[in-house]
């Protein structure tokens, strides 16, 4: 068996869409699987979608996610040139090929009469098709035209008649009857091969073994078929990657607002965990494990078990997985990651981040949730005394007020230097143990008087912990007048 090699062939029109980024990391496993190569090749005929610096997002890309390529524009190789406009002269070249073997024609028609075959086609409810109009003519009517510099483009020959089959890894045998079949044009006007014309060309001259795309390309595979077999060139492996569906209706999309991968590491998600989440968007591994590492995933990929099926983009399941990434990360690197959004919340306060990091480490799931929830550590905010009633840990108001002012002595005894959680931990409950009363009775007040939330990573002890003695016995003094002027209102 020959070595395998797959590619990447993306266009450069400015951000990475995650149904591409799967399609690139299918490819470079297929490949990477059998010890193949993986080719990173620029699609860039269509120069009115280009976007400048998409080139670079996409090196970008690949290379903060691991797959790296063997051949590509950036690194060379004995196939280039890997970007497509700089092969203009190729593609000229096999396009005229397929002209001497009637396999292809010059079409001159005007975009006056294309417009009226559209316009008709419309007003009659079906799909426009070329009506080989261009196919008719004479070798001295096409010479003709060519020396009086005619404007021309070059479309494939399609029969009318029979049928176009071929085979699928995933999808199995595809047919389709040779009528609805488009001559589409393979060389457009300004001398730039389509998108459709030049993938096959290049897969074939770059060897090419195994084609990964989107199930959307099955309906055009029977013309790329016919392009091969009129070459006398070997048809690749097809595989056709199943649709990432937003939901059972819509297909995730940029452009209705759905989450490119920039967008989503710009949000707090890791790299890891996003290639990972997206390894499994159409893919199986057939066992229980869902978290796989780049070389796990090398390991154990299997194309043929990718599924028909649309695969539904589950956020909240993304959310997870990355969480479990976050849990696993040393809490130096956590603290590297979570301090651009901790430094959002408490500002130049000199706090110990690292502390605020081992709070948030376990809790958090997008470093993006990080924001907001520990602002509270910069300033208290203003809360209603309404907080200190939980139906759950038995306490009110009243209950609140004899908690706090039963604790301050107690901690107003601690040492600046034995101020950690540890010996906060072991004197309230000491405390609350002498007192018979419930953990919430006490707890829940202190943390209520720390932090004015009810919902916070971490609880009173960690609280008090990150703000220090001074501040931490203030907030509680200035809770406990809050509750007295409530309760005496």
């Amino acid at each position: 068996m020959s070595k395998i090699r797959t590619r990447f062939a993306p266009s450069p029109t400015g951000y990475m869409h995650v149904g591409n980024l799967r399609t690139a990391l299918y490819a470079y496993l297929i490949a990477k699987h059998e010890g193949g190569d993986f080719i990173l090749r620029i699609e860039d005929t269509d120069q009115e979608r280009y976007v400048e610096g998409a080139v670079d997002v996409i090196f970008n890309t690949l290379r903060d996610t691991g797959l790296i390529h063997d051949e590509g524009p950036d690194v060379g190789g004995e196939f280039g040139p890997y970007v497509q406009s700089e092969r203009r002269e190729i593609y000229r070249e096999y396009a005229e090929k397929l002209v001497e073997k009637k396999e292809a024609y010059y079409c001159f028609c005007t975009k006056e009469r294309l417009d009226m075959l559209r316009e008709n086609a419309e007003a009659k409810k079906k799909p426009f098709k070329y009506d080989k109009h261009c196919c008719s003519l004479s070798h001295e009517e096409v010479e003709n035209n060519l020396n009086k510099g005619l404007p021309y483009v070059i479309r494939q020959n399609n029969p009318t008649e029979g049928v176009t089959k071929f085979e699928d890894v995933i999808y199995g045998t595809i047919s389709v009857d040779n009528e609805e079949l488009e001559d589409m044009v393979l060389l457009k006007s300004d001398g730039l091969p389509t998108y459709n014309f030049a993938n096959v060309v290049d897969d074939h001259l770059m060897e090419i073994t195994h084609v990964v795309r989107g199930s959307e390309y099955l309906s055009s595979s029977p013309k790329y078929n016919r392009l091969y077999e009129a070459f006398g060139w070997n048809v690749p492996v097809y595989v056709h990657c199943p649709p990432i569906m937003k939901d059972a209706q819509h297909k995730l999309s940029k452009r209705t607002g759905d989450a490119s991968f920039e967008d989503l590491l710009a949000k707090g998600y890791l790299k890891e965990a996003v290639l990972n989440y997206i390894s499994l968007l159409g893919w199986n591994p057939g066992t229980t494990q869902e978290i796989f590492s780049l070389e796990e995933l090398v390991e154990v990929f299997e194309y043929k078990n990718i599924n028909k099926s649309p695969a539904i983009f589950d956020s909240e399941k993304l959310r997870w997985m990355n969480g479990e990434y976050l849990k696993k990360l040393p809490l130096e690197k956590f603290h590297e990651l979570a301090l651009p959004y901790i430094l959002e919340d408490i500002k130049d306060k000199p706090l110990d981040t690292m502390k605020i990091a081992d709070i948030l480490h376990t809790r958090v799931e997008v470093l993006s949730e990080i924001t907001g929830q520990v602002d509270f550590f910069y300033a208290l905010p203003e809360y209603s005394t309404d907080m200190y009633t939980h139906k759950k840990m038995k306490t009110n108001s009243e209950v609140a007020l004899s908690s706090l002012e039963t604790i301050l002595p107690v901690l107003e005894s601690v040492s600046e230097q034995d101020w950690n959680i540890d010996k906060l931990h072991e004197i309230v409950l000491e405390k609350v143990k002498e007192l018979g009363m419930k953990n919430g009775q006490m707890l829940w007040p202190i943390r209520t008087a720390l932090t004015g939330k009810q919902f916070t990573p971490g609880g009173a002890f960690e609280a008090a912990d990150v703000l220090g003695k001074e501040e931490s016995l203030d907030r509680i003094r200035t809770g406990i007048e809050l509750l007295k002027e409530t309760i005496n209102a």
